[in-house]
Parts: structure tokens; C-alpha cells; sequence
């Protein structure tokens, strides 16, 4: 009986050990995760709560990288581009989707407008300017997000009408910085 006291014990500290390890850690981590125990954090942006659930420098994910983000009524991304594709699936609530699709302009112009809702999904093709907007004023927007070729490179621009080339870039992004040891390969 002492004996089994004992393994139980050391499974159930392994199993602490692992839950509680470093978050950039990708050998250490099981292969089933449960999302509500992965770490969340808004990164100084109200309103938003972002879990990478496979990601390259989280997980080693060489390909494509998974996130789940929610934003609170009114909450938003900035308008932004990144030169990889990004695929939305909206899980619950309803919001708008400003898109500048890829123009031959010096900067991104009047967006398009697309109402986005519960079970919806949509595209972002490489470096077209776009904006995410929970405008549902009574219940959250969460999404799973896909991207391809991570990790992603962000340029951020102050309004529509702004230059291309003075988005500003934002790599590594929020939720790489902790662990991004070196800036990785740029294959474009």
C-alpha cells in the first residue's frame, strides 16, 4: 500500500512539474493540453484575451501556429498586415471585419466592411491591411486564428490613410517575446 502511495504521489508531482513548466519550453510539454489551463494574457491591450494553443516558438510549430482570442464589447485589433495568410473562425459573438484588399497604393485606403458572426469564417490574404472590431455592445467575440508561416511579422499603422512605409513593425510580436531567442530565417 506504501508503495502505491509513493507512485501515486510522483505521478500526480511529474504531472504538477509538467503543468508548471517554463512556457517556453517545447520538450517538456504533453501532447493533449487542456485550453483552460494554457496561459492567457491581454498583453497591455484591453479587452483582449490571447492563448496560443500551437504555436512556433511555444510549441515548435513550423508551418502554421493556432490561437484562441476573445474580445470584450468594443475591443479591437489594430489595423495591421503581416506577410502570411490568417484564417478566422468565429466561435462565438459577432463583430465587423475591415479589410484594404492587397491595392497597388502607396497605403491600405477605405476598407471594406464585413459583418462577421457566430460559425462564420474568413480569409486575410498576405499583407492586406485589415482590422478585427468586437461591435457587438452586449457579449464577447471569440475566434480561432490560424496563421501560416509563423512566427508572425506585424506592421502596425496609425489610421487607413497612412504609408505603407511608415507602418511600423512589430516583430517579435507580444506573445513571442518571451520566448524568442533568435529572429528566425526571413524566407520572403
Amino acid at each position: 500500500m506504501r508503495g502505491l502511495s509513493l507512485i501515486l504521489f510522483l505521478s500526480s508531482l511529474l504531472c504538477y512539474a509538467t503543468a508548471e513548466a517554463s512556457r517556453c519550453s517545447i520538450n517538456e510539454l504533453p501532447l493533449v493540453r487542456n485550453i483552460s489551463e494554457l496561459p492567457q494574457d491581454n498583453f497591455g491591450r484591453g479587452g483582449l484575451s490571447h492563448i496560443t494553443l500551437a504555436g512556433s516558438i511555444l510549441h515548435g510549430m513550423k508551418e502554421v501556429e493556432v490561437w484562441l482570442q476573445t474580445f470584450s464589447p468594443g475591443a479591437h485589433t489594430p489595423i495591421h498586415r503581416h506577410s502570411c495568410e490568417e484564417v478566422f473562425i468565429v466561435l462565438k459573438g459577432s463583430g465587423t471585419l475591415y479589410l484594404a484588399s492587397g491595392s497597388p497604393s502607396k497605403y491600405p485606403g477605405k476598407p471594406q466592411e464585413f459583418c462577421v458572426f457566430t460559425n462564420s469564417t474568413f480569409h486575410i490574404p498576405v499583407n492586406d491591411a485589415h482590422q478585427v472590431w468586437n461591435t457587438n455592445e452586449h457579449e464577447d467575440l471569440q475566434a480561432l486564428v490560424i496563421i501560416s508561416r509563423p512566427p508572425v511579422k506585424v506592421f502596425i499603422y496609425e489610421d487607413w490613410s497612412m504609408p505603407h512605409t511608415a507602418a511600423k513593425l512589430k516583430f517579435p510580436y507580444y506573445w513571442d517575446e518571451q520566448c524568442l531567442q533568435s529572429p528566425p530565417k526571413d524566407e520572403l
